[in-house]
């Protein structure tokens, strides 16, 4: 799913036309720190490492986990200058809402601590209409006149939670009739994820929903928060009331902000559901120093160079595919996306994983877990395996590191894998009790499994969802793979461990959930042993 799929890069364009826009922005903030430049200090002395932990340079996109983007120079001046004074937040608010309709010609604006905060706080709003004795009951809704949230199937997604958090129902339609039939007098808004609904024509369109809710006075609220900013703002002109992005993402503000833009009343109303104010959004608390950071970014947006930007990329990537093109059996391409959302050029490193002996995932785990950590996607069909580079937030220099390692990797001599699996060493057939371990709790699970040589395949019963489970047993080495998938959600786990007289251990991967670790034991009936006796016909008396 791509929701939310710097640069110091760009000190090579432009930037003082930012500066002139308001004098708090210097063009270059004191010490301005990029820990991958190799004019910054030595390795050892790098703020990272300082505590054990080893850079990335980011060839994947603007991910949360891995820091989103690199902040521009103007938003760390901003956010620097910003922290020299005191202010009063509620006229801070006004005065950068305001700054910000004119900037964007949006009817007002508002920063948040983060893309996920603003859908929370537009959803407070959107249930209280700025009614304070209903703001400090959420989440208990009792009494409350808007009590459900509208959302289009292909908009559920992990970060509805934000919305969620509010105590809200959420209801799931799957057309525009669903949709007509669902709004009632208890609908507050309806949801919409922007990548994948904003083109018109599309059945489930901002547009399309916009025709129905705008006469029902249902405001819509549009989830774009890894698209590039678009000035005059694409989805309020398509009819949505609210749109929300990252902070840290396209825009290259503070990683923990976010931006909404739209309707002013509707944006008082979430500003007052935001911290410094108490109630359900006390804990998104955002600073003086990200707000006008933010804004700081969205007055840079404006002036930067996007198309000496996106050159900028294509001729980074064009570097590393002239190294990467005089590996044998390595072909590259460009792919240059039209879309809002994670727009930067990519560059396609494909190969035979046969002839290689590795693949795209190999390579991508090799590169990741060794130095220099480089961050890339990886993807495999039909034959074929892909690097994928993506620039977005590469910086100055990357790309000769990137296309080197990459030739090093490429270009290393690997045996062919095994093609025999190993015989099972046991039989796992029957019902297994899963203890698992996680940081600070212990849950009983339990497997159904059964057996065909290597290959396991049955039944993982969690505590709230059964769901199929399937792997390999090669030796005393098991590998089992199930996935809690809830609507919006992704959980997998993979168990990795040994078997060993009648008892499996091991580990959980989760994802970016961790780690946990596991036990199972055989099942033992202890149901008494009774003869059943079977009637003759039916009973006489009940």
């Amino acid at each position: 799913m791509k929701r939310r799929t710097s640069l110091r890069s760009l000190a090579l364009l432009p930037i003082s036309g930012a500066a002139a826009a308001t004098n708090i922005f210097p063009a270059q903030p004191p010490g301005f720190f990029n820990a991958l430049d190799p004019k910054q200090p030595e390795p050892e002395q790098n703020i990272f490492r300082s505590i054990g932990v080893e850079p990335v340079i980011n060839c994947r996109g603007t991910f949360t986990i891995i820091g989103g983007s690199i902040e521009r120079p103007e938003v760390r001046a901003a956010m620097e200058a910003a922290s020299q004074n005191f202010i009063q937040y509620d006229e801070l608010a006004d005065g950068i809402g305001q700054r910000l309709a004119d900037l964007t010609g949006a009817e007002w604006g508002m920063v948040s601590a983060g893309c996920a905060a603003a859908l929370k706080h537009v959803t407070a709003a959107c249930v209280t209409g700025g009614n304070p004795e209903k703001l400090i009951r959420i989440p208990d809704l009792t009494g409350f006149e808007k009590t459900e949230v509208i959302v289009p199937e292909h908009s559920r997604n992990s970060y509805d939670h934000a919305i969620r958090n509010i105590g809200v129902t959420i209801i799931t339609v799957n057309s525009l009739e669903e949709l007509e039939r669902a709004i009632n007098k208890r609908t507050a808004m309806i949801y919409m994820m922007a990548y994948g609904a904003s083109e018109p024509g599309q059945p489930m369109s901002v547009e399309n929903v916009a025709k129905i809710a705008k006469p029902k006075n249902v405001p819509i609220l549009v989830d774009a928060a890894a698209e590039v900013l678009t000035i005059p703002n694409i989805h309020l002109q398509r009819g949505a009331n609210i749109v929300a992005y990252s902070g840290g993402k396209a825009i290259c503000g503070p990683q923990c902000a976010g931006l909404l833009l739209g309707q002013k009343d509707i944006l008082m109303s979430a500003w007052q559901a935001s911290s410094p104010h108490h109630g359900p959004g006390r804990d998104n608390k955002v600073g003086r120093e990200e707000m006008i950071g933010m804004l700081a970014a969205v007055e840079t947006w404006k002036k930067r160079d996007h198309a000496g930007e996106w050159k900028t990329w294509i001729g980074w990537l064009n570097n590393i595919s002239r190294k990467l093109s005089t590996v044998g059996g390595v072909s590259c391409s460009i792919f240059e996306p039209t879309e809002l959302s994670n727009k930067s050029p990519v560059l396609n490193v494909t190969w035979d994983p046969e002839k290689f002996n590795a693949t795209a995932e190999d390579i991508a785990e090799e590169l990741g877990r060794t130095k220099p950590r480089i961050a890339v996607g990886a993807e495999s069909s039909n034959g074929k395996t892909t690097i994928q580079i993506t620039t977005g937030q590469m910086q100055p220099g990357n790309d000769k590191v990137v296309a080197d390692r990459m030739f090093e990797v490429l270009t290393k001599k690997r045996e062919p894998k095994p093609t025999a699996m190993q015989a099972p060493g046991t039989k796992l057939d029957g019902k297994w009790e899963v203890t698992i371990k996680f940081f600070s709790s212990e849950e009983k699970h339990d497997f159904q499994l059964e057996q065909d040589g290597n290959w396991i395949h049955g039944i993982h019963r969690g505590r709230f969802s059964t769901r199929e489970v399937m792997g390999t047993l090669e030796g005393d080495q098991l590998k089992l793979r199930s996935v809690e998938n809830p609507e919006g959600d992704f959980v997998p786990f993979l168990f990795y461990g040994s078997v060993s007289g009648g008892k499996i251990t091991g580990n959980i991967f989760m994802g970016e959930y961790r780690t946990a670790t596991f036990t199972a034991e055989k099942y033992r009936y202890k149901t008494k042993r009774n003869q059943i006796s079977i009637p003759g016909g039916p009973p006489l008396a009940t």
